[in-house]
């Protein structure tokens, strides 16, 4: 199996031979519990904020494989702490598509050049927080045709990207689910879409030897901050806590913009 197209220096073929240990950094850990924190709080998923901090310490296919392994844990334990309820018609009008074009996502993840990736990601962040901090009472009709758009858009975008929870979440609060439901309901099409997109990353080469160190970290960092997640979100109303956790996105999506000029404008003067 030969290595996607852009992924230079950090494929299963010349790091395995690397310290796994020498992965773990104590800071990028820190922030991966802020990102579960604040996606469980804001309500928009860990994996809007995980993606583009893990991709400031490792490239872009290496984040995609772990934030598979992240979100994991991380729904595991809202199923376990949300436990009241999951919507079954909501399941299979909007997570089966998200399931099918997740897949069809990662797939695609392999063929398009990292740089490019992490721009649609810096764009996609930028775009999801301006639209939802100036449109503050955007809402879709609850209807079977939106939820299947927005099950497929979120898996794709999951997929490809590493992060569809921000789409996947406007699509579910059109049908007004209670919050426990709501959340047990997102919990379990994530995990859905874990399980069928971790595969794909495999079979990609997304995981590395050198970044398994992180995963026992990860994995308790995934059920430590979903369950003081929960305990904020007792105390701090959310509609302020979402509104804050989309000026936090907008600065991420900016900064993972400028990272990628930066780093694009080099490579193109090469012959």
């Amino acid at each position: 199996m030969s290595p996607p197209h852009g992924f230079k220096n950090h494929t299963l073929y010349d790091i395995q031979t690397r310290p796994i240990v020498n992965a773990v950094q104590p800071i990028f850990l820190l922030l991966a519990l802020l990102a579960e924190v604040l996606g469980t709080v804001g309500g928009f998923g860990s994996s809007v904020f995980f993606v583009p901090i893990a991709n400031f310490y490792f490239d872009f296919y290496s984040v995609l494989g772990l934030t598979a392994l992240f979100h994991l844990s991380s729904n595991l334990s809202k199923l376990m702490l949300f436990t009241k309820g999951i919507d079954q018609k909501m399941i299979v009008r909007l997570g089966i598509p998200a399931v099918l074009f997740v897949v069809l996502g990662a797939w695609a993840s392999r063929y398009i050049d990292s740089r490019i990736l992490h721009g649609a990601l810096g764009v996609l962040l930028v775009g999801f927080s301006l639209v939802f901090l100036i449109k503050k009472n955007i809402v879709l009709k609850p209807s079977t045709r939106n939820a299947l758009l927005g099950g497929s858009l979120s898996g794709f975008s999951a997929g490809l990207l590493g992060t569809g929870g921000a789409v996947r979440g406007l699509a579910m609060a059109a049908f007004n689910l209670e919050k426990s439901v709501f959340v047990a309901t997102s919990a379990l099409i994530d995990l859905m879409i874990d399980l069928s997109r971790f595969f794909v990353y495999w079979n990609n080469g997304y995981l590395h030897r050198h970044d398994l160190g992180n995963v026992p970290f990860l994995v308790v960092i995934g059920l430590f901050g979903t369950w003081l997640g929960k305990k904020i979100l007792a105390h701090i109303p959310q509609e302020t806590f979402r509104k804050i956790s989309l000026l936090l996105i907008l600065l991420v999506g900016l900064i993972t913009l400028g990272s990628w000029v930066f780093a694009w404008v080099p490579s193109s003067q090469e012959p």
